[in-house]
Order: C-alpha cells, then structure tokens, then sequence
C-alpha cells in the first residue's frame, strides 16, 4: 500500500514537475534572468508562501488527525471550511489595497519604480491563494478515502495554464508577458479546483457540506474547533521554516547584482524536484495512515510503515544530492540555457543549485520525522524545532553573505536544514531513530554508491563531451 501511494504522488509530482521545466525553460529563453524576471518571481513569492506555510503544509497536517478524530465530522468539515475561507478573502482584499507595501516587504532592495510595477502583480497573483485553499480542503478529504491521483496530477494544470500564456504573448512587450502570466496563476487555480471538485463530487464526498450546513446550529463541536485551531496555529510555524527562509532568500537577494532573485528561482526549482517527488509523496501517501495507526493504538504497524518508509526516502535522497551535485552545471545548461539565459547564468545558477543540495537529505527526512509529530498530535514540539532552525538560518546568513554572496543565502538554508533535522530526530526518540538506521539496508547503499559516484562521473564527461 506504501508503495502504491507512494508511486501515485510521484508520478503526478514528475507530470507537473515536466511540465514545470517546460514552464522555466520558457520562462528564461523569453525573460532570461532580469528585472522582470526578478519581478513576476516576487510577485508569485507572497501567494507562494502563504500556500505553502498556511493552505498545503498546516492545514492538511492539522486538518486530517482532527478529522479522523472528530464526532461530528459533517459540521466539523463545513465550519473549518467556511471560516478559513472568509478569512483567507479579506487577506487578499487587504493584500489588494496595499500591494505596493507588501511588494516592499518581500523586495526591500527594489526602487520605487520596480516597485511601482510589481504592485498591481502582487494584487493579481495573491487571488491564487483562496483558490489553492479551497483545492488545498478537498484533498485532504480525498487523502482521507486514500485517493491521491487527483491532488498529484491536477499540479500540472497551473504550469500547463503558465506556458500557454507564454507561447501566446512570446514576442510582446515584458510587461505584457507577465502580466499574462500573472492571470494564468489565477487561471490554473480555477482549474485545479474544478478537477478536485469534480473528484469530491464523483465520491459522494460533498454530503459532507451539505450535511454540515443543514446541521451546523445543531450540534456543539467547540471543543473540536477550539482543538484543531490550537494544533494549527503551532502547525503554521512547524511548517514555516523552509518557506520563510525562501521569502528571505528573495529579499537580501533583492540587494545583490540584478539576477540574483532569478538565480534563486531556477536553482531552486531544479531543488524542489527530487524533495517533492520523494519527501513530500511519500509523506502524503503515508499520513493518513500512521495517524489511524497512532488513533488506534497500533505502534508496532505505525513504526513499521514509518521505517519502510525512511529506507525508501533515505536512498533516494541521497542518490539525488550526489548526482544533483556532480552534474549540477550540466543540469542547469540542459534545462535553461537558450535564448535569454545566458552561459553565466548557468553557472551561476548551477553554485547556487550545489549550495541547496547539500540541505536536500535533512530537509526532506525532517519532512518525514515531522510527519510522525503531527500524526501524535505534537505541533506545539515542531512549532520549537521549526523556530530554532529559522533563528540558526539567520545566523547562517550573517556569516554567508559577504563571502559567498548569493550562493551564500542557499548554503545558510542548507545548514538550517542539519539544524531541523536534528532537533527533529530528538524529539522523536533517539532510541527510536538508532533502531531505524541500525540495519542492514545501510551496507547495502555503501556498496551501491561504490558503484553509482563513478558513473555518475562517467555520464558528465560523456555530457560535457556531447554539449
């Protein structure tokens, strides 16, 4: 069953992720690595990280143990649905009538008159969130009856939305193009949310509103309200380091040399590949699950799914960072060198990539290991950990920055990541982690790198060789 719903969320994690590159590769032989670039990035930044930290991440990891937990699940369902939704409305109201100061906040190195036009972009793009929310809510419900395929291959509607407004104003004028592409966010929810809809419908999920509304004034459920906004609210920041350190990243960049945010965009996507692909699937397939196992007071099935699942995360993580680093240059030419892009970019962007690899194997375990905390209801204990590595991350920067410029700010994210992962593991047992990894699957991945380091050296001069 793992498995099953593992390969399930990969393989529509891999669809989008095609379509993505697709997306970025015409992205920079359009825009290249510029202000406007730089612009259409911060203006996506904010609904971005909102999605991430608040509708994908917090919500579904508080939202499916109070779920199964819940009595009343009709009424449940329908209040927390109705009031995320109203008060995820007046955000974007508030984000429309004072774009210009939130664009100001995530690009504090802008001049006024970059600023002047990133603000109406940010207003546009910001409408993404209160659909991603609502598309965020049904999957949950879906994941609930073990259905995944729709949350995992509905992803690539957005990029499909983002290229099409690409080839049909490639030519134009900058402004036009991102512009288009602003509306093709909101576009690409509208279409997200029509597939989840039909999913819900198609499983007679929706008697769950229906049921709800009819019996909202009916039945108390403050109890559970009051339950689930306490392990939410701890969720937020348990689920907040990786994304405010993004939002970061975007904003000292805003200082460095003209590019900078771009070199940050394109490194990272090439990064968040292989930790959605394998961390986030596998967590996902796996959540709902455990949290049962846990309900129901079955440790030693929840333990055993658990380790399983370490072992598969662990070997392929692994395999990516090393050969994500070693052909990282050649990653980077491959996908975005045309047009635009130049050959300096490439390489630029190609440190950048190597800098945020080496957080690949503790932000993705400690995705995992966080799983296990809010599956026992723990936000409050995550809610630390997440702020010790955001304080740690920091510091990193301080000491980065001047060096190592902006490849600096990816390599504070990275050693933020060893700093998660490690508060992560204590608080879920040191006892319970040495009997994970103290196993002979370990000797094996020994003898497989052996073998894998030397070819992977082998295919990058036949690369280098090719190019």
């Amino acid at each position: 069953m793992i498995i099953k719903s593992f390969f399930t969320n990969s393989i529509g994690i891999l669809t989008s992720r095609i379509f993505g590159f697709v997306r970025d590769l015409l992205t920079a032989s359009i825009l290249g690595a510029n202000i406007y670039s730089d612009i259409f990035f911060v203006a996506f930044k904010l609904p971005n990280l909102f999605r991430r930290i608040f509708a994908e991440g917090a919500f579904s990891q508080s939202f499916i143990p109070s779920f199964i937990k819940s009595k009343n699940k009709s009424v449940f369902t329908y209040r927390i649905f109705t009031k995320f939704l109203l008060f995820i409305l007046f955000i974007s109201f508030i984000v429309t009538l004072f774009s210009g100061f939130f664009a100001k906040i995530i690009a504090l190195g802008f001049d006024e008159k970059t600023i002047d036009i990133a603000s109406p972009l940010v207003a546009i793009n910001f409408y993404y969130l209160p659909l991603i929310f609502c598309v965020t809510f049904f999957s949950s419900l879906l994941q609930y009856k073990n259905h995944f395929a729709t949350t995992a291959f509905s992803t690539a509607l957005l990029n499909i939305a983002l290229i099409c407004s690409l080839l049909l104003t490639q030519g134009m004028s900058k402004e036009t193009i991102v512009y288009a592409m602003s509306y093709a966010v909101i576009a690409g929810g509208f279409l997200q949310l029509f597939t989840h809809f039909i999913a819900i419908k198609n499983r007679n999920l929706l008697k769950i509103f229906t049921s709800g509304f009819t019996c909202r004034k009916r039945k108390d459920i403050k109890a559970e309200e009051k339950s689930f906004f306490h392990s939410f609210s701890h969720a937020i920041i348990g689920n907040s380091t990786p994304q405010i350190s993004a939002f970061l990243d975007t904003a000292i960049a805003s200082f460095l040399a003209t590019g900078s945010i771009s070199y940050l965009y394109y490194a990272n996507r090439v990064f968040q590949l292989p930790l959605a692909l394998f961390a986030i699937a596998l967590s996902v397939g796996i959540f709902p699950r455990i949290a049962r196992y846990i309900k129901a007071n079955e440790r030693e099935k929840s333990h055993q799914m658990f380790k399983d699942g370490f072992w598969i995360l662990f070997f392929l993580l692994t395999l990516s960072t090393i050969g994500g680093y070693i052909l990282s240059e050649e990653i980077i030419r491959v996908l975005f060198q045309r047009g635009a892009f130049t050959e300096y970019d490439s390489l630029t962007s190609a440190n950048v990539l190597q800098m945020y690899l080496l957080g690949l194997l503790p932000f993705g375990l400690a995705k995992l290991f966080s799983l296990w905390l809010y599956a026992s209801h723990k936000q409050k204990e995550a809610a630390k950990i997440s702020m010790y590595a955001l304080i740690s991350n920091v510091l990193f920067y301080a000491l980065f920055i001047k060096p190592f410029g902006v490849m600096g700010l990816a390599l504070a994210s990275s050693c933020a990541g060893f700093v998660l992962l490690f508060f992560t593991i204590k608080s879920f047992g040191v006892k319970m982690f040495l009997d994970i990894i103290l196993d002979k699957k370990l000797a094996i991945f020994v003898g497989m790198l052996i073998i894998y380091i030397p070819t992977l050296l082998w295919i990058k001069e036949i690369i280098n060789d090719y190019l």
